[in-house]
């Protein structure tokens, strides 16, 4: 009976080792912590939509995340980024949402990154075969001396108005905007309003079609246009001069200078910190130009591309730029997962 028991509590022993032993293996031990599924802003214009799918792309098949997308407006986006619901804007243009960009970030719910495109711009402009001419196309110079806002007097017969032949056209944008009401106090404090007309495009393809129309007719056109766009980046365009921006202008709405520039950043929420670093680090590298946006845009305007088709043709054109925002692990991974 004795020798019995002791058989016993021996095999016992044995076999309580061995699953003391087997447990770690059977999935008693910590899991890893998933990944977050990503979900992105994606906003009403293509640029945003855009970049939403070069950085989703990236994400999926360089990083092993999956993503998502929430269509909504500015406002309502910045709602969902604050609370977590959305985890990353590729595009803040921070000077219109000044605000609710402040208290976002003063708040700590949300981080800035950095700069999408450093160089966004908008301003006013004219073809360039208009300064320089065009020998294959047997365009002479028209205004070769025309370089700045100050010199645009000197040439209003060039872009004289059709309704009222006394002036110019300075072909403005769209009624309501606010860049339209400082296009408009720019051409009095310019003292332009004497020599040119101030006409308000209808609607942006009203605004872009009249560029698009004088340039492909070899014609003289005159007027504020925004970067980064499709149309810029089909047609050669070339901005005028203006003194450099000056708060000071802008604060006495006199608005005698260039465009106040403007900051156009990636932003997210903050539990991205934690629960998915590598995406926030290959995001601080994130960076384009509005010229590579331009070129874009046009893309999808020429071959009625999808912004899915977008952001294929922007890995593919540009693996140099890319490249250098992620590891070279990564970014093999991305590349092999390309058409």
């Amino acid at each position: 009976m004795y020798i019995k028991q002791k058989l016993g509590i021996k095999i016992f022993m044995v076999t309580l080792g061995l699953l003391l032993i087997l447990i770690p293996f059977t999935g008693c031990a910590p899991k890893a912590a998933e990944k977050p599924t990503l979900i992105f802003h994606d906003l009403s214009w293509d640029s945003a939509q855009v970049h939403n799918r070069i950085a989703a792309f990236i994400a999926e098949h360089g990083y092993g995340y999956e993503t998502d997308f929430i269509a909504s407006e500015t406002a309502a986006g910045w709602v969902g980024l604050r609370s977590g619901d959305i985890n990353i804007n590729m595009e803040s243009w921070t000077e219109n949402i000044q605000k609710v960009y402040d208290e976002a970030i003063g708040s700590g719910d949300c981080v800035d990154l950095g700069s999408n495109f450093p160089d966004s711009w908008q301003g006013w402009l004219v073809p360039t075969f208009v300064i320089k001419g065009d020998a294959e196309r047997g365009i002479e110079p028209m205004a070769p001396d025309l370089k700045s806002v100050f010199d645009l007097p000197e040439y209003w017969e060039l872009f004289k108005d059709p309704e009222d032949p006394t002036k110019g056209r300075f072909i403005n944008s769209i009624p309501g905007w606010l860049c339209t009401a400082i296009n408009s106090q720019k051409l009095k404090t310019y003292g332009l309003d004497e020599y040119y007309t101030d006409f308000l495009a209808g609607s942006d393809a009203a605004l872009s079609g009249s560029m698009v129309a004088a340039c492909e007719k070899g014609e003289p056109w005159l007027g504020y246009y925004w970067s980064p766009t499709w149309v810029l980046g089909k047609l050669d365009m070339t901005p005028l001069e203006e003194p450099p921006f000056d708060q000071a202008e802008y604060d006495a709405e006199t608005y005698g200078c260039a465009f106040c520039p403007t900051q156009v950043n990636i932003i997210v929420n903050a539990s991205l910190l934690d629960s998915a670093p590598d995406i926030v680090e290959f995001l601080r590298n994130y960076e384009t130009t509005a010229a590579q946006n331009n070129k874009v845009l046009a893309y999808m305007q020429a071959n009625e591309a999808s912004t899915d088709e977008a952001a294929i043709w922007f890995l593919q054109e540009y693996e140099s730029l890319w490249t250098k925002w992620v590891p070279s692990d990564v970014a093999d991974k991305v590349k092999a997962a390309l058409p």
